[in-house]
């Protein structure tokens, strides 16, 4: 019933937790200001809450100030949890308890990038699909193996919603102002933020954000896509040269011209990033690290950091605990 034409006014409770996104929060509250700003009206009503009413500091260092404690017996049209790093830490028993008695009272219940872990851990996603940042596909399948993970940017199954992060919260958001206010006014709050590009729920989350270079050149595009696929077991780059419809000599031009570096080193970079992420974002030992990223050694893992980050992973991961 979320997702059909009304004039009601659509009630939502926003609970944050600690070291969230401020992006993936902005992405979620603020299309609907926008489209109460549009409208004249009040379409949507809302309020951000912490489990215990104390402002949250974000993941950039920013601290919200929220607008009271979170209340979960109070009946909401919408229950959204928003949540980024350490959410293990932050999602303790009475989060859990408190998300699981609030979703009892709120006709529709969504997590928004880590938000999908802390409805995993209540045990709301068990026999349903699900998705959660594309960083977080495979450790969040592992560890949840009743949810039924699959890579889109968004998605709904009966009266629970998942986004991948932050622009897909506001593709998700734009979706839901489409199917009850129509569509102008969807297309008029995604002009507001200069948004062109609204994507389908079942659309993947690419690791790059190609910008332009997916309009300008389509086989650079399609060689990232391809490295993308292939960081554990890295291909030559003629084999990604072939893939994305040309020689190893026009790819090898074609990203020096739209990248400015040749493929194989972008095609390093991007395995090292991601091994930049695992090791600040998770507890994986550096050995798995290597592994999933292409290294056949922590010591060629440690050498490439080294020279791309100017320091070794194990002081990356040290500062990420600090």
């Amino acid at each position: 019933m979320i997702f059909e034409r009304t004039d009601e006014t659509l009630t939502a409770t926003i609970l944050v937790l600690p070291e969230a996104s401020l992006m993936s929060l902005a992405a979620t509250l603020d299309p609907m200001r926008a489209a109460n700003r549009i409208s004249g009206g009040m379409p949507y009503r809302w309020k951000v809450v912490s489990i215990d009413g104390a402002s949250v500091p974000t993941s950039c260092g920013l601290s919200i100030q929220v607008d009271c404690p979170f209340s979960p017996r109070e009946r909401v049209d919408m229950l959204i949890v928003v949540a980024a790093f350490g959410v293990f830490r932050h999602a303790t028993q009475t989060v859990l308890s408190a998300v699981r008695q609030g979703a009892q009272h709120a006709r529709m219940i969504g997590g928004v990038e880590a938000g999908s872990w802390v409805l995993a851990m209540t045990g709301l996603l068990d026999d349903r699909r699900a998705t959660t940042h594309w960083e977080d596909l495979e450790d969040f399948a592992t560890r949840f193996p009743l949810v039924k993970v699959i890579p889109d940017r968004w998605v709904v199954d009966d009266h629970i919603f998942t986004t991948g992060g932050a622009a897909p919260a506001l593709d998700f958001m734009l979706a839901m102002i489409r199917a009850r206010q129509g569509f102008g006014e969807a297309l008029n709050v995604a002009s507001l933020y200069v948004y062109e590009e609204v994507h389908l729920p079942s659309d993947a989350q690419p690791l790059v954000s190609m910008g332009r270079i997916g309009k300008l050149e389509r086989r650079v595009a399609n060689a990232i896509r391809v490295m993308e696929e292939h960081l554990e077991a890295p291909l030559p780059v003629s084999v990604i040269a072939s893939r994305s419809g040309c020689s190893a000599r026009t790819l090898e031009n074609l990203f020096r011209d739209s990248v400015q570096i040749s493929p194989g080193a972008y095609y390093l970079s991007l395995r090292l990033q991601a091994a930049r992420r695992l090791i600040a974002d998770t507890d994986l030992s550096m050995a798995e690290t290597a592994v999933r990223t292409g290294f056949s050694s922590i010591a060629s893992l440690s050498r490439a950091f080294r020279r791309q980050f100017g320091h070794p992973p194990s002081a990356a991961r040290h500062r990420s605990k600090t």
